[in-house]
């Protein structure tokens, strides 16, 4: 059960242009300690406040603080992650479920989201996108263009694709362990449904953009820029777009590895996009047990602090797609 603290609203800015065009929404605080997006978003409605930005065609949604009871806790998770299985439930059983209840409908009513984040090792920024066009049953997808256009100009040089298949492979592994741990939501293929994944389940299209370190002083800057990059690329506003990084490094999350054990150990601090070369040492069971690299490629999302039988980090490699 939550804190006393219960939170029954979720705060809402939207601007409707007064001529048609694309409908944007914007997330900030998706987890409650990851206040780039929050600061960014407060950045973009001052300028609207103060007549800086207009408005003029379709409309802007921004939401600053997506998860209240997290951001207030100053943690990443309320009563649970807000960014795995995101769903609409006809009974919630925590405030997740209740926010998402608000949330999803409102995913659903946009064309376009952008979902800023940070992250807990240092590294520099990068954008998320999704699956080539495909009509497969994992993830089907029609936008991939819109994607790779937004990505590659929101302002970093390193963009990932990948997550559901990635997660998909991974909740195979904890099915097979499953008769140890108890089936739990992470079982599920579903559970990898994000906001990105859920905005494309519903017909629109959809880039995370990971803006640096949590204290990183810059990373609000960087969660800005990409707002005005992304009204500017969907014509909402009279700003011009800025043009792209001159090249791009687009890796494609191939594996996931679970933390079995509470004492599953790295065998050193990495740091998102480390390089790893095939059977490196990666990390040390409880048992003594090696975790090597499955192969030549980069570590991704390293996490010390993961739970027993949740993600410990992701493997990736080049991706052979093109983003022209």
């Amino acid at each position: 059960m939550s804190p006393a603290f219960q939170h029954h609203s979720l705060r809402v800015h939207q601007f409707h242009g007064l001529q048609p065009g694309p409908r944007l929404i914007v997330l900030g605080a998706v987890h409650g300690n990851e206040v780039a997006g929050v600061r960014a978003i407060e950045r973009v409605l001052g300028e609207i406040e103060s007549g800086a930005l207009l408005i003029l065609r379709g409309s802007l949604t921004l939401i600053p603080i997506t998860n209240p009871l997290a951001h207030q806790l100053g943690t990443r998770s309320g009563d649970r992650n807000l960014n795995r299985n995101l769903r609409p439930t006809a009974v919630p059983q925590d405030f997740e479920d209740r926010i998402a209840n608000v949330l999803c409908p409102l995913l659903a009513a946009h064309d376009a989201l952008l979902d800023l984040h940070s992250f807990n090792s240092q590294g520099e920024p990068f954008a998320l996108i999704g699956p080539e066009n495909n009509a497969g049953a994992l993830e089907p997808f029609s936008h991939a263009a819109h994607e790779a256009r937004l990505a590659r100009h929101l302002g970093p040089n390193r963009i990932v694709e990948g997550w559901m298949s990635a997660y998909e492979q991974g909740v195979s592994r904890r099915r097979e362990r499953s008769w140890q741990t108890g089936t739990t939501l992470d079982t599920d293929a579903s559970y990898g449904v994000g906001t990105t994944e859920y905005m494309r389940s519903q017909g629109g299209w959809a880039v995370t953009l990971e803006c640096g370190q949590h204290a990183d002083p810059n990373a609000p800057a960087v969660g800005h820029r990409a707002i005005r990059q992304a009204i500017a690329m969907l014509g909402l506003a009279d700003i011009a777009l800025e043009p792209p990084p001159a090249s791009h490094e687009l890796l494609r999350l191939v594996e996931v590895t679970d933390r079995l054990h509470a004492e599953d150990r790295f065998v050193r601090e990495w740091v998102s996009f480390d390089p790893v070369w095939k059977d490196e040492p990666i990390g040390v069971r409880h048992d003594g047990t090696l975790v090597r690299s499955p192969g030549d490629g980069r570590i991704v999302f390293p996490n010390v602090k993961a739970e027993p039988g949740f993600e410990w980090f992701y493997f990736a490699q080049r991706s052979p797609r093109s983003l022209a």
